[in-house]
């Protein structure tokens, strides 16, 4: 037998209380979206070449909110659209995403550009301590091989050649910087003319 009151079934402070939910789920709801699209990447208009991805508005005047707020977050100074490009990747070339206990080859070519940078990071960005005390690779130090072509390996133990180390760190990422390129921010670029990265094995 359902208990009655003065104002019957249904006191007339029920609706509030199932407005008030409904407003508290939806504002829950937003502030996970938010957080979501800020670790995502920086906002819209992403451009992408297989596992490489770039925000080309992200150094522009029309930057999103969204691109503004991550930037904001992270502390970084992003490329103007008249300087370069930088791409991200966090996975390999067949879509895994990339682990610290894995090693990889990273292979020419690259799209063409004046100079580019080649370097590990944290996925939010900051450097990786490792036991070389190197984080990166550029056009003018790379070893190249003949033709003009290069590999670089990412492994925790040392190898010869070119040779990025992720320490012990398990997350990270592969930043690729392009400094005065032609590449055309506005049409779809070619895959096959970014470095692919290949995993070969796994501790």
């Amino acid at each position: 037998m359902k208990r009655q009151t003065a104002f019957g079934a249904n006191p007339p402070y029920a609706k509030y209380l199932r407005a008030a939910s409904a407003m508290m789920g939806g504002l829950a709801l937003g502030l996970a979206a938010t957080v979501v699209s800020l670790n995502a990447g920086h906002g819209f208009n992403a451009l992408r070449a297989g596992p490489w991805t770039a925000w080309p508005s992200v150094g522009g005047p029309n930057i999103d909110p969204y691109a503004r707020a991550a930037i904001a977050r992270s502390g970084e100074a992003p490329l103007g659209r008249d300087q370069g490009l930088a791409f991200i990747a966090t996975a390999d070339s067949s879509g895994a995403p990339l682990d610290g206990a894995c090693e990889y080859s990273v292979v020419d070519p690259l799209p063409p550009a004046r100079f580019w940078t080649l370097s590990l990071a944290t996925p939010s960005g900051g450097l990786i301590d490792n036991p070389a005390g190197r984080y990166g690779f550029s056009s003018v130090d790379v070893l190249r091989r003949e033709g003009g072509g290069f590999e670089l390996v990412i492994a925790r133990h040392a190898r010869a050649g070119n040779w990025l180390s992720p320490g012990e760190a398990r997350k990270f990422v592969l930043m690729l910087r392009l400094y005065d390129t032609p590449l055309d921010v506005d049409a779809r670029p070619d895959p096959n003319t970014f470095p692919r990265i290949v995993k070969l094995k796994c501790a």
